[in-house]
């Protein structure tokens, strides 16, 4: 038993969906189809999501709305209609937005409910061309699935009464295809899950049936080693464990969301990842171990927009407590910390630029001169963040040596070094321009 989940780019017009059921119907096994809200079909179009978006903030501040539905019905009836089916369909979307903006609830649940049309809609769809096609297919709402969150508006978390719940659709027969994005409380209130949670969606789906295997299809062959737009045809990887999944996702590589596989890896069941376009590829398989090798460094990923506050005092260490006042400022000020490189003296804060705004840095700041007493505090703008992802990266003689000579030679200097905190993986921080050649000098070091 299969659990396949299809992005936006898999179910953005008509063509593609004729592509999805031809995949579902290659494979008896393929018995659980998720599927997100139709994305762009060509550069400079809009996702779906996108407009359902606009559409909610539009209705929230009092302005035009209706000009947003007519697009989001544009879309769907230019697909319905090149399927050639039932307008029924049609009509059922247009009462689900209508229902939704009616509806006596808070604006956070009305937008929730917004956003989740999309992949509502798309279910609908696909689960009736299927049907068309002669096979037994039906959708199935999130809540009759059995997907229950908690009560966060656009960060729900699934719940442990769940997974049994969703194990109990193996005894049904036919094939089944669920909306992606979002799921219901206990109470009964949809609720959606963060940005690109239709493979959140996938995950907790596969997890609850005991999948053997939970297929991921987008529009690539596989990961790469390294961002194909910052590296000319980087090689592809064909295995990797969860974990280097999990840190390449953190650090910046779009096929997941770093949180979005959780559920599957927790069970033990592999991942595969699949093009949509060419699904005889054989993709780029998820798995809990994998044979130890040579070349331990499986890739390499990168991220801008980050920030470094320094702080110095002479005998840090020493001072109890320091630590704890630190990042207590930075808790009461709701700001988040990706790393905390120190020394005896010093310590750096890696934190995202986007948390600090210049209200709330001047407030840190301040704070922190204040209660801290340091000797200097600096902060360090417009940074990248480049990791070196593999397992037994750590344990293996030589890798830090590549990896910072690699950088060096590339007229690129280096602002911090964070290796160790992880297994599988070490950390540089570097200035943002020389992103792109310190990425090409790196992956020429490893792969080439």
């Amino acid at each position: 038993m299969k659990v396949a989940k299809f992005g936006g780019s898999s179910v953005a017009n008509a063509v593609q969906l004729q592509k999805v059921a031809e995949i579902i119907r290659s494979d008896a096994n393929r018995k659980f189809v998720v599927v997100s809200a139709p994305g762009k079909r060509y550069s400079g179009d809009e996702k779906v999501t996108d407009i359902l978006i606009q559409l909610g903030e539009a209705y929230k501040h009092g302005e035009e709305y209706t000009h947003y539905i007519n697009k989001v019905m544009g879309r769907f009836k230019e697909i319905i209609e090149d399927l050639e089916l039932s307008e029924n369909i049609l009509e059922d979307i247009r009462r689900t937005i209508e229902k939704v903006l009616e509806k006596d609830t808070s604006i956070e649940l009305k937008l929730d409910s917004l956003k989740a049309v999309g992949e509502d809609s798309s279910a609908k769809i696909l689960s009736g061309y299927l049907a068309s096609l002669g096979e037994n297919a039906s959708y199935i709402n999130p809540e009759e699935a059995g997907i229950i969150v908690s009560n966060e508006p656009g960060n729900a978390h699934i719940l442990d009464e769940s997974f049994s719940k969703i194990y109990s659709l193996r005894e049904k027969d036919g094939i089944f295809v669920i909306p992606g994005f979002f799921g219901y409380t206990t109470e009964g209130e949809l609720i959606t899950f963060s940005r690109g949670g239709s493979d959140i969606t996938g995950a907790i789906v596969a997890a609850g049936v005991q999948a053997e295997l939970y297929e991921n299809f987008t529009d690539v062959d596989s990961v790469y080693t390294v961002n194909p737009t910052l590296v000319d045809n980087p090689k592809e990887i064909t295995t990797l464990t969860y974990r280097e999944m999990r840190e390449l996702s953190y650090a910046g590589f779009s096929v997941f969301h770093d949180e979005a596989l959780i559920p599957a890896f927790e069970k033990g069941i592999p991942v595969c990842i699949k093009n949509t376009n060419n699904p005889h590829a054989p993709g780029t398989n998820i798995v809990a171990e994998k044979k130890e090798s040579d070349k331990c460094v499986v890739g390499i990923a990168s991220d801008t927009g980050f920030c470094s506050i320094y702080i110095s005092k002479f005998l840090m260490n020493r001072e109890v407590g320091f630590g704890r006042k630190l990042f207590q400022i930075l808790e009461d000020e709701e700001v988040s910390f990706e790393h905390a490189p120190s020394g005896i003296d010093d310590m750096s804060i890696i934190i995202r630029e986007s948390l600090l705004t210049p209200e709330k840095e001047k407030r840190v700041l301040d704070r922190m001169k204040n209660e801290l007493k340091p000797e200097k505090i600096d902060i360090h703008r417009d940074l990248a963040m480049i990791m070196v992802v593999g397992e037994g990266l750590v344990s293996t003689i030589g890798i830090a040596q590549r990896a910072t000579t690699a950088i060096s030679s590339a007229n690129v200097n280096i602002e911090m070094i964070n290796q160790g905190s992880s297994e599988v993986s070490m950390m540089f921080g570097i200035e943002s321009e020389g992103l792109q050649r310190g990425l090409q000098s790196l992956y020429t070091a490893f792969f080439e």
